[in-house]
């Protein structure tokens, strides 16, 4: 079944970004959860970075996509693409 998978990964200026992308796989040791029946998946090597954080979609005029609310990001770039 299609997830949401939300992945850290390194890059940008402040050293991690993330990827969030549509997946069919199951990868070992994945964290699978379910949100009114949309199912999100974080890999193992993701899902320190992401303990506790919340995700919503923005609809605005001048704004629209996902939005990551993080408690473990200590900074982020000024553009606001990665993070540490």
């Amino acid at each position: 079944d299609l997830a949401l998978r939300i992945a850290v990964q390194p890059g940008g200026c402040s050293g991690l970004r993330y990827q969030l992308f549509f997946d069919e796989r199951s990868l070992d040791g994945d964290t699978r959860l379910d949100f009114d029946g949309v199912t999100v998946v974080v890999d193992r090597m993701s899902a320190p970075y992401l303990g506790g954080a919340s995700i919503d979609f923005v609809d605005q005029i001048d704004k629209q996509g996902f939005t990551i609310d993080n408690p473990n990001a200590t900074g982020s770039c000024a553009c606001g693409d990665s993070f540490h």
